[in-house]
């Protein structure tokens, strides 16, 4: 059975709000930038990108901000970037920035806490990076700094009131 393996499509549906970034297109590959020189590709930089997002609803209390690959050869995907109570007066992240105080990173699948570029095997194909701004209905999370992206999910998935996705692309061709 073939799968497009959409990471929302078990989850409840939300209204969607809008984000932007002068670095990533929606439908177009990232830039080297938001590649990962850690995990080998050359010219990788591993900066996370600048985002801006609006029109969220009312009664937003914070955001979370995460970039997963649903297409990693894993059965899990690999979650590159995870943050969690972010502000809700916040609504611009710059590319590489420092987060905002309140806000903090959890551990990515390298194990770090912060932004881990892409880096799809070569010769793998087209992978996809769901890049999402989550808009949530409490000041804070409850999950420690410690906790993993799936248990940050879990967490969030009774108190998201919106999302804003950018799904950008990445691809290594076989030598």
């Amino acid at each position: 059975m073939t799968v497009a393996n959409d990471p929302f499509a078990r989850l409840p549906r939300v209204p969607d709000f809008q984000v932007t970034s002068t670095v990533v297109t929606d439908g177009a590959p990232l830039a080297l930038a938001q590649m990962s020189g850690a995990f080998g590709i050359p010219g990788g930089q591993d900066v996370s990108p600048d985002l801006t997002w609006s029109g969220f609803p009312e009664g937003t209390r914070s955001f979370a901000v995460t970039m997963y690959d649903p297409d990693a050869p894993t059965m899990s995907g690999f979650w590159h970037w995870v943050v969690a109570d972010i502000p809700a007066g916040v609504t611009t992240l710059a590319a590489g920035a420092e987060l905002p105080a309140g806000a903090f990173a959890l551990r990515n699948d390298a194990g770090q806490a912060g932004f881990a570029g892409a880096a799809p095997p070569a010769g793998h194909g087209a992978h996809r990076y769901f890049i999402t701004v989550h808009a949530l209905d409490v000041a804070t999370i409850g999950v420690p700094a410690e906790g993993t992206p799936a248990y940050l999910g879990f967490t969030m998935a009774g108190h998201i009131l919106a999302r804003a996705t950018i799904v950008a692309t990445a691809e290594i061709p076989q030598d």
